[in-house]
């Protein structure tokens, strides 16, 4: 296994085996940086980081590992990405994925927020990574939505304060993303080609993030729907209710 060496900065991803998170993960180590995932699932064999093997919905196991976490810094930059869905008809998903969910995407990064800059283990800068959703309302998986605008409002109330302790803080806003997980959730016939690269994504939250800035999107195309969903959002809803919703033909969790 990878090894913190002490002499590189270091940087702390959720989420970090695939996705946007994979994708944070080769960034920063391509970067110089000594980097620690917190995931389910290790990081991939030919992979340098080090792994803490920790299902985040599970608040037992999220307590066990807190000093694991912190004990690992401090950290440069650390990346609150790991996030889960529900998608479908709300009466068919059992409330158990409801609970995972809001445990995966709201709670598990607010109880490491706190862990970590009460311990004085972040020296720079942190990222929630929220969504699109915190600007629109989401046919087809509202717990989902609910989930990340918490995470953003938490955000966004916690500058000031963490700030006092020389930490920043970004909202990191992503648009629809070229992963496996948004494929899994994605309406049959979804255009691919259309969602970002989450290897663009990375570059573009990890560099507002270093550089302090208080919001950031995936890109162009998010911050569009991100200002059209506070400009027009009953017309934004109907228009995601047709695109997603309405096109979904199972319900995945």
């Amino acid at each position: 296994m990878a090894q913190i060496t002490g002499r590189r900065p270091r940087a702390l991803a959720t989420g970090g085996s695939e996705g946007l998170g994979g994708a944070f993960v080769e960034l920063l180590l391509a970067s110089g940086y000594d980097v620690v995932s917190v995931d389910r699932n290790a990081p991939p064999a030919a992979s340098m980081a080090v792994g803490i093997i920790c299902d985040l919905a599970d608040r037992v196991a999220l307590d066990r590992n807190l000093d694991a976490i912190v004990a690992a810094g401090p950290y440069r930059l650390v990346l609150f990405n790991a996030g889960v869905s529900a998608t479908g008809r709300f009466e068919a998903v059992p409330l158990e994925a409801y609970r995972r969910l809001v445990a995966v995407n709201t709670e598990a990064p607010m109880v490491l927020a706190s862990a970590l800059v009460n311990a004085d283990a972040v020296n720079g800068h942190l990222c929630f990574v929220s969504s699109l959703s915190h600007f629109t309302g989401y046919p087809g998986a509202a717990v989902y939505a609910a989930s990340k605008d918490a995470l953003a409002a938490y955000a966004k109330s916690v500058r000031k304060p963490f700030a006092q302790r020389g930490v920043s803080v970004t909202v990191a806003y992503p648009g629809p993303l070229r992963t496996a997980h948004a494929a899994r959730h994605a309406p049959p016939g979804a255009s691919v080609e259309r969602r970002t690269d989450p290897a663009a994504a990375a570059r573009h939250i990890v560099g507002a993030a270093l550089a302090g800035r208080a919001a950031v999107y995936s890109d162009a195309r998010a911050r569009m729907l991100a200002l059209a969903g506070r400009l027009m959002p009953d017309l934004t809803i109907r228009a995601m209710r047709r695109v997603i919703f309405d096109r979904l033909d199972r319900d995945v969790w």
